[in-house]
């Protein structure tokens, strides 16, 4: 029998035992090669899969053998096939299609990131989610379990149609939302779409729809929230990372919710509105007190005689229209509201995707700066550091393994590097790759040598480039003139040359 972490001279013993056929054999030696590219990839190992083998001695049906195989390789080769070949929205022809890097979160070929590339999303961002509200109250969000498990966000796709007045040649029109509020009243949820920015609105093909694409993407970071997503966690790192996690689902997570402002208020005298994740604020019911005219009024209400109440914004502080929606959330209590356009991260002034907010020091956080308000994030891998040992450089933090050439990935511990455009290069890449040349001579000028820089042209600062085109003359601490590509010490050299 051969029993999990038994050896291959065991396996092959137990293959003769059996009277395991050709067609049989042929199959358990593709399994082993698939098993040692699984530890390759850094995947499971075979001696984790052995419970899919029966213990009666004989090798299980070769069609269980395939199929968990071809699970396997799923696992090992999903994130690396996410997206490949997908086109690059900003360098467009520039860049071969999509291809991951092994460990950071951006492109080989043109080092933008995967929201900046063309790539279809839907199931993998729904699983994505799905994590996030696991455990947590907002179950209501998540479609059913998935054969392996994990729960889905039910993204909220609502079509709206409208017939318009008779006429001979104007018929029904519709539009589809690739997300509204997930409210009853659905022309409270079309308001609330109307509020926001034209070009963040999520109707299906336009620009407002690839925004939240790339917004799901942007904030919230799926190595967040998942240690396998993670470059190489050490037990320590992943316990610290799951501790992270279950504290920000019990103490920060929260969606928000549209209804309408004096809706709000009288659910809150009544009390009905509360529950678990409500937080700290709401587990005393705060409800602004109406002022008398002349007098004072409480955070977030004014008093109209004539109306009623009015209310205003927790961002901007601007009145809000009654009869249009307005954004509730639940962990900052009764007495906060948004508009909908208005209901941001606190950092990046980014709408929160969805209404998925976390509630930190009395404002709402993007998934992505919550993260970074609680840990320091690398700048080579992207993922927060759980580690006590990081290093900082250029104001940065990095993984002590990641701080390395953007290039090439060579570790730059020890090293010269230069910084180009915000990210570390080593000596030899940005020699070859992003140094200026020399006008004169032509070649690479050293990031640690001395040079002139002058009207676009950079050149040595030595005397065999930085010199008169006529007589030769250095010009290094002189006076000159520049002529084209030309460099002259004197308006005579200059006439000297135009003459010839």
């Amino acid at each position: 029998m051969w029993k999990e972490g038994g050896g291959d001279r065991e396996r092959e013993r137990e293959m003769c035992k059996g009277g395991w056929t050709g067609r049989e054999r042929e199959k358990e030696k593709e399994w082993r090669a698939v098993s040692l590219g699984f530890r390759a990839a850094g995947g499971k190992s075979r001696t984790h899969l052995a419970h899919s083998f029966s213990q009666s001695g004989k090798g299980p049906s070769l069609r269980t053998r395939e199929m968990e195989i071809e699970k396997e390789m799923k696992k090992v080769t999903l994130g690396h096939e996410i997206g490949a070949g997908a086109p690059c929205l900003k360098c467009q022809e520039k860049c071969e299609g999509f291809e991951l890097h092994f460990w950071r979160k951006i492109c080989r070929n043109c080092k933008c990131g995967l929201e900046d590339h063309d790539v279809q999303l839907t199931s993998e961002e729904s699983r994505k989610v799905g994590r996030l509200f696991e455990d947590t109250k907002y179950t209501s969000l998540l479609g059913k379990l998935k054969k392996d498990g994990v729960p889905t966000y039910r993204g909220n796709m609502v079509t709206v149609t409208s017939v318009a007045p008779a006429k001979k040649d104007v018929g029904v029109k519709s539009v589809t939302y690739e997300w509204a509020p997930p409210v009853s009243n659905q022309s409270l949820a079309v308001r609330y779409i109307e509020m926001l920015p034209k070009e963040k609105q999520p109707v299906a093909g336009t620009e407002g729809a690839t925004y939240r694409k790339r917004q799901l993407a942007k904030q919230l970071p799926e190595h967040d929230q998942d240690p396998s997503k993670c470059h190489e966690l050490s037990p320590a790192e992943v316990k610290q990372m799951r501790q992270y996690v279950k504290k920000y689902k019990e103490e920060a997570l929260g969606v928000g919710d549209v209804k309408l402002p004096e809706e709000v208020m009288s659910q809150a005298q009544a009390g009905g509105m509360g529950g678990p994740g409500a937080g700290e604020r709401a587990s005393a019911v705060v409800v602004p007190t109406v002022g008398t005219a002349g007098g004072p009024a409480a955070p977030g209400a004014q008093s109209t005689p004539a109306d009623g109440p009015t209310y205003s914004c927790h961002r901007c502080q601007q009145p809000m229209e009654r009869g249009d929606p307005a954004v509730y959330a639940e962990r900052a209590g009764y007495d906060s509201l948004w508009h909908p356009a208005c209901f941001v991260c606190c950092v990046c002034s980014e709408l929160l995707v969805d209404m998925i907010y976390f509630w930190k020091k009395g404002q709402p956080y993007c998934g992505r700066h919550y993260g970074e308000s609680e840990k320091p994030r690398c700048s080579g891998c992207d993922e927060l550091i759980f580690s006590s040992e990081y290093t900082q450089a250029e104001g940065l933090d990095w993984h002590l393994k990641h701080f390395c050439c953007f290039d090439c990935d060579r570790v730059l511990a020890g090293e010269t590097y230069v910084m180009e455009k915000e990210k570390p290069v080593c000596k030899p890449c940005y020699m070859e790759n992003h140094a200026v040349h020399c006008a004169s001579c032509q070649e690479p000028v050293d990031p640690e040598a001395q040079r002139v820089t002058y009207g676009g042209h950079s050149w040595h600062a030595e005397p065999r480039c930085f010199r008169c085109s006529c007589c030769s003359k250095c010009l290094v601490g002189e006076r000159f003139m520049a002529v084209q590509d030309s460099l002259f010490c004197s308006v005579e050299c200059r006439k000297k040359t135009t003459t010839t």
